[in-house]
């Protein structure tokens, strides 16, 4: 899919990613926790049936969408195959944040990228639950629009000496090398995000740095890495190499994104 193919098609994935976020919403309104929940994978994290059936939207509107293009779902080990460093495929999390929508926070997406020789060149990030939604990438700028109010975005300014950083950490989660990192910025304050919304709040202005110190899925980050780039922000490894997508193993390295390159981010007092 070319540049000019993905601009003429954006409007119908954005519109594909909210009629999965309705599904969703009907089975978070309609169901308890114990009639959501389905089973749980191999790594115990919990299936729902909104899981399911955000996943079968995605998939089947995609290939009506572009039928050239595979698509890689968390959902569809079998899917698994179309994921190589190589060529072009959507990368898609269906729910993004099921132990959020379990836990009825509305802190929840579906994430569907455009990975085009291993990088995310373009994604879409809905939050059903607060009807928001992102989408962009580096070659067309990023938008949000709440309700009916659509407006493009843009990372904040570098912080200054004196400033505190706007750090999207949770308390709860907070590992020792993920502290550690935060210290070394010096001021801090802590905003509560869930899922890739993380992401979402650097791009739009509300945040400065998200340290991801532990272990994350391709598909858990790819979609809102090119909205938050599109937005002018960055997402590196911690040797200082962007992100990519295709690898051998689905699963990221450790990462910073934030508003500025990783070598900006210093101590300021």
């Amino acid at each position: 899919m070319n540049p000019i193919q993905l601009l003429k098609a954006a409007p119908d994935i954005c519109q594909l990613s909210k009629e999965a976020g309705l599904a969703i919403m009907r089975i978070y309104q309609e169901s308890s926790e114990e009639q959501a929940l389905v089973s749980h994978k191999s790594d115990d994290s919990p299936l729902t049936l909104a899981d399911l059936a955000a996943h079968h939207i995605l998939v089947n509107g995609l290939a009506r969408l572009t039928p050239h293009t595979p698509v890689v779902s968390e959902e569809d080990a079998g899917s698994f195959m179309h994921r190589t460093a190589q060529g072009c495929f959507w990368l898609i999390d269906p729910l993004d944040g099921t132990k959020e929508f379990l836990a009825r926070n509305g802190e929840f997406t579906v994430n569907v990228a455009l990975v085009v020789e291993g990088e995310a060149v373009w994604g879409v990030v809905y939050a059903p639950a607060l009807d928001q939604m992102f989408w962009g990438g580096r070659a067309s700028g990023s938008f949000r629009q709440t309700g009916k109010l659509r407006s493009s975005i843009a990372v904040s300014p570098a912080v200054g000496p004196g400033q505190a950083f706007r750090v999207v950490a949770s308390k709860s989660h907070l590992n020792p090398e993920t502290s550690g990192f935060i210290n070394q910025l010096g001021p801090s304050e802590l905003i509560q995000a869930g899922s890739s919304l993380k992401f979402c709040r650097i791009a739009e202005g509300s945040a400065d740095v998200y340290p991801r110190l532990a272990p994350t899925c391709e598909w858990d980050t790819a979609a809102a890495q090119a909205v938050l780039e599109g937005a002018g922000g960055h997402v590196y490894d911690t040797a200082g190499y962007r992100l990519h997508y295709g690898k051998p193993d689905v699963l990221n390295p450790s990462f910073i994104a934030a508003s500025v390159p990783l070598q900006q981010l210093g101590k300021h007092e």
